[in-house]
């Protein structure tokens, strides 16, 4: 068996909490989402100053869901945040910090989850992202104070220009040409494959 990728770990854990909360099938359903489904993750366009915040709200996020991160090693990172840190940008503390340039994050956690560049200045222009992850009964919990002040943060943001009838919004999800979040998408549903073989094992050896 080969040495799994930074990817395919990452992704195990949101497998296994899944296992550990629901049926096998809600566990299949698990889906990973290539943040802002840009080029990469990056500043934001000129023209699109808030696409970090519009693509949050498109997305169905649920619980054992993945965030992933696609972005120069050597340029970037992403880190996981509080609410307190994302409204302030002050990223010296964070939860996560990944910078291999293929960062996955799963959503463990109901509630709101906060991400940012650890780039300096790049937080404060834009590059950071919240999203919105409900409990296990499909209901979002009701922000704290700190939340709300992260929000207040988001909406001193420009907003974007009207799209042209032309112009597509942000895509959800891996799109059939994109073949660096399609491999990470492959890598997780492996490791899904992978995890759950485990577990099998185990419980026949517990038997």
């Amino acid at each position: 068996m080969g040495t799994p990728t930074t990817t395919t770990l990452a992704a195990l854990p949101a497998l296994l909490l899944c296992v550990s909360m629901s049926s096998l099938s809600g566990c299949l359903a698990a889906a990973t989402y290539k943040v802002g489904g840009l080029d990469a993750w990056g500043l934001p366009p000129s023209t699109k100053p808030d696409v970090y915040v519009r693509w949050s709200k498109s997305v169905p996020v649920k619980l054992g869901d993945a965030l992933f991160f696609l972005y120069p090693p050597s340029q970037d990172s992403a880190v996981q945040v509080t609410a307190k840190a994302f409204a302030a940008c002050d990223v010296s503390d964070p939860l996560l910090k990944l910078e291999d340039g293929n960062s996955v994050f799963n959503l463990t956690k109901p509630g709101r989850a906060y991400f940012t560049s650890a780039a300096p200045g790049r937080c404060r222009k834009g590059q950071k992202l919240s999203v919105d992850v409900p409990g296990a009964d499909g209901k979002l919990l009701k922000p704290s104070a700190d939340d709300e002040a992260a929000l207040k943060a988001l909406s001193a943001l420009p907003p974007a220009a009207a799209p042209s009838p032309s112009e597509a919004l942000p895509s959800l999800s891996p799109g059939p040409d994109d073949d660096d979040s399609s491999a990470a998408s492959m890598a997780v549903h492996r490791a899904a494959g992978s995890a759950l073989s485990l577990l099998a094992a185990l419980i026949l050896l517990w038997m």
